[in-house]
């Protein structure tokens, strides 16, 4: 008789743990009527990933220890079934005047009203966004149990990442291998995960089962993709990307032989990877916080177009607001283009000129500033007050500000505190400039939410960006070009590489010098900048933890 796994991948929320247990509840519920016998949620699912400090809480783990004890009780006439639930379990215990650690990242496998097995987590992740040594100690034992005639090893996330947990479930009878994950997404990260479960499916000899979270959580964002591996490490079954889904495996065959199969979502391109993981941040992170909306400013530029197409499809065009606020130096074109694409979308589109503010600003300070040229400061001065307006808005409207600079921007300083950096969720922080232009043309050739083709009007994205903070400006008065650019911010910031082996690779030594020092002397700035989406493996938040004040200089 063949065995149905169905893996839960939902959309779990931090610290929602009656939701998130019922949403267990519900989920099981449907796959059990649909055949299954064997229901896998992702890792730490009753909690959601990651709870950072809520873990240090008793009452946090002790509300965790509470929900699992409902999942079975409320599934417990459902006979046969069994349900792989993730949480915390543990605590602190003080020794004299020591606190010893003792909490585990665990999964319990609940069937009949029973808690049969609870494993622990052995390896534990402490790199890029990782930070579980800070609250977990690791797991030493194994967890095998049977369901339907089938030997099932249970394994958490990076445990599957290294030999020896498999090779101990394969000694304990395990037949197949079921892994439950929260691997936060980044560009490329989907075909990593499918590599290594092939490599652990061969080692083991044993068919691999990969259970993943999806949703967003403040700065990263779970893509789903749960997926099933044969033994010879053939992919042989994959879930949707960036959508729920109660996701059928189907195991068939017995001592020590299995055949998995499943439904197989297609293969998807980059730039649409990239595009759901940018909708599903901004959805999640407005919808989870409660905040009925969200504002921008529309400058006619390609960032905040893109942006605002972003936003567009994550809430729909009645929880957007674009406002376009031009200063002297805003070109004609710029009022064209950022009306034509607010027209393109249907959002409410506002006009309010910051001239009058402007210019009492510099009356204000023309005793101070006399005899001085102007410079970045009347710059700045533009942008602080768009900041002002913005944020004032969101006051009275309650409507969240997102705000518009990219990775190249907040890489080397070219944004101005308290002005354009001013807002609640930075939606591209982690997108090079270069992926801008490349998105955007992108979502022009695409339409995936519905909410319109063809959205960020051709100018927009030809013409040479530009701040429009004085007469004349372009971004490459005061940066080199962007696919320059980065380039060498991708091999400094995202691969670590030094100066040397960059201008080894053919870029012009001085630039490179300038480059880094850029990033260098601009930490402070990113420290002070709001939360965004990470998507490549090195974005700005936990990823990136560099001292403002230091001396070194490699």
């Amino acid at each position: 008789m063949a065995l149905q796994i169905c893996i839960a991948q939902l959309n779990y929320v931090v610290g929602d743990m009656p939701g998130n247990a019922q949403k267990i509840i519900d989920a099981a519920r449907q796959a059990y009527e649909q055949g299954a016998r064997l229901v896998v949620t992702p890792e730490l699912s009753l909690c959601g990933y990651a709870a950072e400090d809520l873990f240090l809480r008793p009452a946090f783990i002790a509300a965790c220890d509470d929900a699992v004890k409902t999942v079975a009780r409320e599934l417990a006439g459902l006979k046969g079934l069994h349900v792989i639930v993730g949480h915390p379990v543990g605590g602190d215990v003080r020794s004299k005047s020591v606190q010893v650690q003792r909490r585990l990242n665990a999964a319990t496998v609940v069937s009949e009203g029973r808690l049969l097995e609870t494993y622990a987590k052995r390896e534990l992740p402490n790199y890029q966004v990782f930070d579980e040594r800070r609250y977990f100690t690791p797991g030493r034992g194994t967890c095998v149990f049977q369901v339907e005639g089938v030997n099932v090893g249970l394994l958490i996330c990076e445990d599957a990442w290294f030999d020896e947990p498999g090779e101990l479930a394969r000694e304990a009878g395990a037949e197949m291998l079921v892994v439950t994950n929260a691997s936060p997404f980044h560009v490329g990260k989907g075909g990593e995960r499918v590599a290594r479960m092939a490599d652990r499916a061969r080692a083991a000899n044993a068919p691999v089962v990969y259970a993943h979270f999806v949703g967003g959580q403040d700065e990263v964002v779970f893509d789903g993709s749960s997926f099933a591996v044969a033994a010879d490490g053939t992919l042989v079954a994959r879930a949707p990307s960036f959508k729920e889904d109660l996701f059928t495996v189907t195991v068939e065959g017995g001592g020590g032989k299995l055949s998995l199969s499943g439904p197989m979502s297609p293969s998807r391109e980059p730039e649409a990877d990239l595009w759901d993981a940018l909708v599903l941040g901004v959805r999640d992170y407005i919808g989870k916080n409660g905040f009925p909306g969200v504002l921008l400013g529309l400058s006619g530029g390609i960032d905040s177009a893109l942006v605002l197409a972003i936003a567009v499809d994550a809430l729909g065009k009645d929880k957007v607001r674009a406002i376009m606020m031009p200063s002297p130096y805003t070109q004609d074109i710029s009022w064209i283009d950022a009306r034509d694409m607010a027209k393109r979308l249907g959002v409410r589109y506002d006009e309010i000129s910051i001239v009058p503010e402007f210019e009492s600003f510099k009356a204000s300070l023309a005793k101070e500033f006399e005899g001085r040229a102007e410079d970045a400061t009347e710059e700045n001065i533009q942008a602080r007050i768009r900041g002002v307006l913005l944020m004032a808005l969101s006051n009275k409207f309650g409507s969240i500000v997102l705000t518009t600079g990219n990775k190249s921007e907040m890489a080397t300083g070219y944004c101005t505190l308290y002005g354009d950096m001013a807002g609640g969720f930075a939606v591209i922080k982690d997108v090079f400039k270069t992926n801008v232009f490349r998105l955007a043309r992108w979502r022009n050739a695409n339409d995936p939410y519905g909410t319109g083709a063809n959205p960020i009007p051709e100018r927009i994205i030809t013409r040479p960006p530009s701040a429009e903070l004085r007469a004349g400006q372009v971004d490459q008065d005061s940066l080199p070009p962007y696919d320059v650019l980065d380039a060498i911010l991708a091999r400094y910031m995202e691969d670590d590489e030094g100066v040397e082996a960059i201008a080894g690779e053919g870029f012009d030594r001085e630039l490179v010098e300038r480059v880094a020092r850029l990033v260098r002397i601009n930490e402070y700035k990113r420290r002070q900048a709001p939360v965004g989406i990470r998507v490549s493996h090195r974005g700005f938040g936990k990823d990136w933890r560099y001292p403002i004040t230091g001396k070194f200089r490699a």
